[in-house]
């Protein structure tokens, strides 16, 4: 069957890291029809567009979006913050309904890492709600008196659709072992809607085992020993920053993939590399394709392609000899899978 992919390399190594992730998961028997999209940093400084209704409508077509690396160089002043996060990304979430963030997170070589120690957990952020929805404002701006707000939305709904899909990644797992982090203890109302939530869904799956931690409690044991984490629930604040934290204590930022989802498929899901635009990098072969190659794995399984994907995690299991550049580090994997 072939899948109609929209691509959207982005900016810096984006394009760079795509191409060697469509290439791997080709080679593995993956048969996908790509359309090309031109939306980020380099689009707006020459067209003042940042999504536009009709390209917004047209990527409502496709089967997934493969994205690449969004944003500026650092130290540019040319892109003003929150243009291309809330025009663009935060705005292809909210309008395809992409409520959940998941992100896997694996080591391969534990000697290589922060912690030295191994981990292969999961983090399900709720994606489309919390500080990031846009609620907010200020009052006596740019006085000595000014008041900024910025809300947290919290609906019954959207926690319990993202803590679901929490217990189901959970369930499939063989550790079959849930973690709702949160900050119940401060944030009294958005966290008690999040644990009641949790506690309710929960009588739904006996066979998932759960606990909670509070976030900071969590950044502890994440810095102390990752691998205690099979799957983790959260907001969308916490889960941004938390994910991170995996990142750079498992494999690394390079290794972080990430699949944007809307599990009830109205609209396509979005899958992403974690890492941004390394805009010094782009042309040197110094970029790392392996976040984009795992987050087209996700894809092609979030499509129903579970042979293809199995072949590419199975692929990407181990890390590619040092030295290689970005090309053949994607020659690599491709070969692994043929």
């Amino acid at each position: 069957m072939q899948h109609r992919i929209a691509v959207v390399g982005g900016d810096g190594i984006g394009p760079e890291v795509v191409a060697e992730a469509l290439k791997v998961i080709e080679a593995a028997g993956a048969k996908v029809a790509v359309e090309n999209f031109s939306l980020g940093a380099a689009h707006y400084l020459a067209t003042g567009e940042v999504l536009e209704e009709e390209t917004l409508a047209k990527l409502r077509g496709y089967d997934a979006i493969l994205l690449g690396a969004i944003g500026p160089a650092i130290g540019s002043t040319d892109v003003p913050p929150g243009i291309l996060e809330r025009g663009l990304l935060l705005k292809l979430r909210f309008e395809l309904d992409l409520y959940i963030n998941e992100r896997p997170f694996l080591t391969l070589d534990a000697s290589s890492t922060t912690t030295r120690k191994q981990a292969d957990f999961v983090v399900i952020r709720e994606n489309t709600e919390g500080t990031y929805a846009g609620e907010g404002g200020f009052l006596r701006r740019d006085t000595p008196h000014e008041v900024a707000t910025q809300g947290s939305v919290n609906t019954r709904m959207g926690v319990e659709r993202a803590i679901r899909h929490a217990f189901e990644v959970a369930s499939g797992r063989p550790r079959r072992h849930l973690t709702l982090v949160h900050k119940t203890n401060v944030l009294t109302y958005a966290g008690d809607l999040w644990a009641r939530a949790f506690a309710s869904v929960a009588k739904e799956f006996p066979a998932v085992a759960t606990s909670y931690n509070h976030v900071d409690a969590a950044c502890i044991y994440l810095v102390e020993d990752p691998g205690r984490y099979d799957v983790i629930v959260t907001d969308n604040l916490f889960g941004d920053i938390l994910t991170d934290l995996a990142a750079a204590v498992t494999q690394g930022i390079g290794y972080a993939a990430s699949g944007n989802l809307n599990p009830a498929r109205t609209g396509p899901s979005m899958f992403e590399p974690v890492h941004g635009a390394a805009h010094d990098r782009a042309g040197t072969g110094g970029a790392n394709p392996y976040a984009a190659i795992r987050s087209a794995a996700m894809m092609m399984r979030f499509l129903g392609e579970d042979e293809v994907a199995s072949r590419v995690e199975r692929a990407i299991g181990v890390l590619p000899p040092s030295g290689l550049d970005t090309r053949k580090i994607g020659d690599f994997y491709a070969e692994r899978v043929s």
